[in-house]
């Protein structure tokens, strides 16, 4: 489909929603990208769009479910390494298409959905409930080929909603790519510290339409589960929008910078601080989102927040005009920086660059008229321009472009270093507790080396954490027998406490002290063993 792109007038009062943004434009430039880059995969690409599952229990209440299964499925097969469509992309789809929100469409409205939003994937599915057990069949449409899969059906009660989510979304990655390796105890692992209330209460807020209504239901469920971080981040999202500054940012300063929500939430931190005039608390959250993913309009609030505490802000606000030229609010911003610096020449042609991409914008013809010449009324003091509104689908769109990027270029390196480099982006991914992720790259791994004892230590460690001791002890045993390492050894030591087989982790520790004498770890271990009786050989 051509790509078309729909223009939204100015305001820079408030944050405009996601719906409004030119979405295919963005996923048009994805698709050239990956024209370009040579990087489409063997049968087909990898966006997708998860409807909410319809609900057939004649339940009004129950409605929250349905839409809990595209939130988990979403999250999952994100993870798993597919460009998800979010929510608001979804919402925009619809409206686009004049379709209220809630309509559960035929298979024709939801090719006409995925092909508005040119994705190449769609899951769709039902649910039905007798007595507290819940039944669910789930489908794949692969778009291009207007083919639906066989239907695939699971089931659990509904206190394990989660489990059983995390198995259908499972199951829909492996319905989509028969050879995808992450084991389905990674993806039930994902939720394991979520209580179901919480995510009952999670999934009722972003779903509600009701400001007030939002914001109870989420911090409803942070109250049951703190760390929850989706709800986190919807929270202060929603106390944003409700110009609850102060507590929009307490709420994004608890998600942990190694999360990948921190992005978006140090963005809405940012403009929190920025509203209640903590402009060095702004540029300090613009400066993280910034270092990461440097995105125009990040890098020009950052510029911003400098320019509001008297500092030089011109060379951010300049890399964010060179970033994305065609925008007349950065070339504006420029202007006003260069004026400052006493540079009217340049200014005075970055104001007219500003009038020429928005000939109705009154600010920028003051400007330019005041930098040609013409006196300035009483009181002209323009100040820069902030951006207001985070587009999390094109942060997603960008990290998933940098990832593919990154997959390319490690394919020119030899199999053992091209292994060693996924084995080490999966070890970054566990030391943020990301154990979808770091499955995905040391799968991978292995699959390009089988003797990476880095990347069978990894994947063992995943298991590990994932309850799956048997399959644990299996990888660290391979990794072992490839490299001993201290780290191996204690997979092995703590499997086997866990079994009660004293006397094997006993002489797992002794190995990995030999290795490691003055390691922490072992040496903790070795007084637990000490504790119940057991000392090393």
């Amino acid at each position: 489909m051509p790509c078309k792109n729909r223009n939204t007038p100015p305001n820079y009062n408030r944050v405009v929603p996601f719906k409004r943004l030119p979405v295919r434009l963005l996923f048009c430039l994805l698709f050239l990208s990956f024209s370009v880059a040579g990087l489409a995969q063997e049968g087909g690409g990898r966006v997708l769009l998860v409807l909410p599952f319809d609900n057939r229990t004649g339940q009004a209440n129950l409605d929250w479910v349905g839409e809990s299964f595209s939130e988990i499925i979403d999250q999952r097969l994100s993870s798993a390494g597919y460009l998800t469509i979010s929510r608001d992309d979804r919402d925009y789809a619809m409206d686009h298409l004049g379709l209220p929100l809630g309509f559960r469409p035929s298979r024709a409205t939801t090719i006409r959905i995925a092909q508005t939003l040119d994705a190449e994937f769609v899951i769709v599915g039902h649910f039905t409930m007798q007595g507290d057990r819940v039944t669910t069949q789930a489908q794949v449409l692969q778009v291009n080929q207007l083919r639906m899969s066989k239907p695939v059906e699971e089931s659990n009660d509904l206190p394990h909603l989660l489990t059983l989510e995390n198995t259908i979304a499972w199951d829909s990655a492996r319905q989509i790519d028969p050879k995808f390796q992450v084991a389905l105890s990674t993806f039930v692992a994902a939720s394991q510290n979520i209580k179901l209330d919480s995510y009952e209460n999670y999934i009722r807020g972003i779903s509600t339409q009701n400001p007030d209504e939002k914001i109870k239901s989420l911090k409803a469920a942070v109250a049951t589960t703190p760390a929850y971080t989706a709800a986190l981040l919807a929270l202060g999202k929603a106390q944003y929008a409700n110009r609850d500054f102060d507590g929009a940012a307490s709420t994004l300063g608890k998600i942990p910078v190694s999360n990948p929500s921190a992005l978006e939430a140090n963005f809405y931190r940012g403009l929190a601080r920025f509203n209640f005039a903590k402009y060095a608390e702004a540029e300090t959250a613009f400066g993280f989102v910034a270092s990461r993913l440097p995105l125009p309009e990040v890098v020009n609030d950052q510029g911003v927040a400098q320019a509001r505490q008297k500092k030089d802000g011109t060379a951010l606000l300049q890399r964010a005009s060179n970033a994305d030229p065609q925008d007349p609010d950065y070339h504006y911003n420029v202007a006003l920086s260069l004026r400052r610096r006493g540079n009217l020449q340049g200014a005075r042609i970055e104001a007219e660059q500003a009038v020429k991409l928005r000939p109705n914008d009154n600010e920028a013809k003051l400007l330019a008229a005041v930098l040609a010449g013409t006196q300035a009324p009483p009181g002209f003091d323009p100040q820069e321009r902030m951006r207001r509104t985070y587009s999390e689908a094109g942060v997603r769109q960008a990290a998933f472009q940098l990832d593919q990027l990154r997959q390319a270029k490690n394919e020119e390196l030899p199999p053992a270093a091209r292994a060693e480099t996924l084995a080490i982006s999966g070890n970054e991914y566990l030391s943020s507790g990301l154990l979808l992720e770091a499955e995905r790259e040391f799968q991978q791994a292995i699959l390009t080396d089988p003797r990476s004892s880095t990347a069978h230590l990894g994947l063992a460690q995943v298991r590990e954490r994932s309850g799956n001791t048997e399959e644990a002890r299996t990888e660290a045993a391979q990794s072992v027998q490839l490299k001993p390492t201290a780290a191996a050894y204690l997979v092995l030591a703590r499997v086997d406490l866990q079994n009660k087989q004293l006397a094997v982790s006993a002489s797992d520790v002794g190995n990995a002290l030999k290795l490691e004498p003055k390691n922490t770890a072992a040496a903790a271990l070795r007084d637990t063993l000490k504790a119940r009786g057991q000392t090393l050989p």
